[in-house]
């Protein structure tokens, strides 16, 4: 993904920016949502900055992404579209060609080649995973989808192709078993998990760039030494009820070039392609390990007042 702004296209000509994100203040802690699974170290990566080939103008309207299977010549062909509800399953895909060849070069984007999001429709289960290639271009990683019902699987990618530009492509994914549709938590401004409580401000507006802050705290204190994960001190992953529009965004700049600096807060400029409601998860690592956090947030509405933390995404990262 790109640095600044990572938003790929998808079949809805719906426009949608996350815009440049940068780190306030002094330093946040990790933002993460309730009984997460073990993390793996696992994670997205930031995609260039404006200046740089390949990026998006920071505050620009690219097509946002990740409901078309095909795209640009290529195809995401999931050969495990089905799997069972907690059991271990390993979860295999490739991406193809035009001509059906599967695809075994790729351009590596802060240390990883492909970066795999699978959410449940609900939202409510997410995990952000870094899964194998073989020699054959086969990907594959194990998964453990914990409750039945449908999922949308994401694969974030740039081919090594000359030219190439980054797509995110999806497919839909069944996980059997015994099926309790959920409604989608109400919006709030507040999230907990692992010991960390994270707190929202500002809201998301369709075809509007505002800016979202998020603070974290523990034990009553703001988190002042947040760490660098995959060369960006926050990665936001946005997903829009209804169709999953896929939707990501990083802090504009790394760490290491002098432009951001982690502080008690971080903020994102964010422009909805429409009115709705989304889900947005929160990445970032603190003292050796990566969080996410999840927050309910609706677009076109007037901002959640505060609320209790009540419900959190099951969500996970891996290799």
């Amino acid at each position: 993904m790109n640095t600044g702004l990572k938003i790929t296209t998808f079949a809805a000509a719906l426009a949608a920016t996350f815009g440049t994100a940068y780190g306030v203040g002094q330093g946040i802690g990790p933002v993460v949502a309730d009984d997460p699974p073990q993390h793996r170290d696992g994670h997205t990566r930031p995609g260039p900055r404006p200046a740089q080939p390949g990026g998006h103008a920071g505050h620009g309207t690219p097509p946002a992404g990740g409901l078309q299977v095909s795209e640009g010549g290529y195809t995401l062909d999931l050969a495990t579209p089905r799997v069972t509800a907690g059991q271990r399953t390993e979860l295999r895909f490739t991406v193809r060609d035009t001509q059906g060849r599967p695809v075994t070069a790729y351009r590596r984007e802060h240390d990883k080649e492909l970066h795999l999001v699978v959410a449940s429709r609900d939202l409510l289960t997410y995990r952000h995973l870094h899964p194998a290639r073989a020699a054959d271009g086969t990907w594959s990683i194990p998964v453990d989808l914990p409750h039945a019902g449908g999922y949308r699987v994401f694969a974030d990618f740039t081919p090594a192709r000359r030219g190439a530009k980054n797509l995110t492509l999806g497919a839909d994914l069944a996980a059997s078993g015994p099926y309790r549709p959920k409604e989608l938590p109400a919006p709030s401004t507040r999230a907990e998990t692992n010991g960390y409580d994270i707190e929202l401000a500002g809201a998301l507006h369709p075809g509007k760039a505002s800016e979202l802050k998020l603070k974290v705290s523990r034990d009553g204190k703001p988190v002042t030494d947040l760490q660098p994960y995959l060369g960006a001190y926050g990665h936001l992953v946005a997903l829009r009820s209804g169709d999953l529009a896929y939707l990501h965004v990083h802090p504009n700049g790394e760490p290491g070039d002098g432009t951001t600096r982690p502080g008690p807060g971080i903020s994102f400029t964010a422009t909805a392609p429409s009115t709705g409601s989304y889900r947005l998860f929160l990445d970032f690592k603190h003292e050796g390990k990566v969080h996410t956090a999840a927050f309910t947030v609706r677009a076109g509405a007037a901002a959640a007042a505060p609320a209790t933390p009540e419900d959190h995404a099951d969500d996970g990262h891996g290799h």
